[in-house]
């Protein structure tokens, strides 16, 4: 009997190594498993590489991970908000690396590494800083710039409701990354709010099959300290 869903968050992430690259779902906070990023840093795993789309929001969730020196490096699309003080201080103290990749590229990547393609051609970026030093095309009348894509160890992710057999929906906006992430990764761990039986998720509204998932943990809802 496939059964995925996992008694605890300990019991999902102690796979987890030291200089492992995991994949965090979140666009700011909405969609953040801020449950499973807590459960990081409790088993103290370090020198990691995050994959996100920001650099963390105040001290909650991903900012609480950098904060606490577990992060080498970060790459994403928007490492500076007006509340991403954490991050602001850990890099211009030189204690933390940045791969700066535009929004579109960053899906682009990830999706790229999801779907078994090797490096992507793409418009953004060229001719500027980012993309120095990567091999260009000009086609149709267009220069674009040659990406690799963005694979991980792991993907963390949070969705709505999920079963035993990893398949996933998300709420709203908080599907953003998620569904991505889970195909880029080797290992996806999912945190929801509630696992149901099978045959109750509606086959039109699975977003994330659970061929992509290989753990699900259950957070109660009154765990968390923000919905999305």
């Amino acid at each position: 009997m496939i059964d995925k869903s996992t008694a605890s968050l300990t019991e999902a992430l102690s796979q987890i190594k030291d200089g492992s690259t995991i994949m965090i779902g979140g666009f700011g906070t909405a969609g953040q498993p801020a449950e499973l990023i807590d459960g990081l840093i409790e088993l103290g795993i370090n020198d990691l590489i995050i994959v996100n789309n920001n650099a963390g929001n105040g001290d909650y969730g991903l900012a609480k991970l950098l904060k606490a020196g577990a992060v080498r490096k970060m790459i994403c699309s928007f490492p500076r908000q007006s509340d991403s003080w954490v991050f602001d201080e850990l890099y211009r103290a030189g204690k933390i690396e940045l791969e700066l990749v535009p929004q579109g590229n960053l899906a682009c990547r990830i999706q790229a590494a999801g779907m078994g393609l090797g490096p992507i051609y793409t418009p953004t970026g060229f001719g500027t800083l980012l993309a120095e030093g990567k091999p260009t095309l000009h086609y149709e009348g267009k220069d674009f710039v040659l990406e690799n894509p963005i694979k991980a160890d792991f993907a963390l992710i949070k969705a709505h409701q999920g079963d035993r057999w990893g398949n996933l929906v998300y709420n709203k906006s908080a599907r953003n990354f998620g569904p991505i992430m889970a195909m880029a990764a080797d290992v996806t761990i999912a945190q929801v709010s509630e696992v149901v039986e099978l045959g109750a998720l509606d086959p039109e509204h699975i977003i994330t099959p659970g061929i992509f998932v290989q753990h699900v943990v259950a957070v109660q809802p009154a765990q968390l300290e923000q919905s999305a």
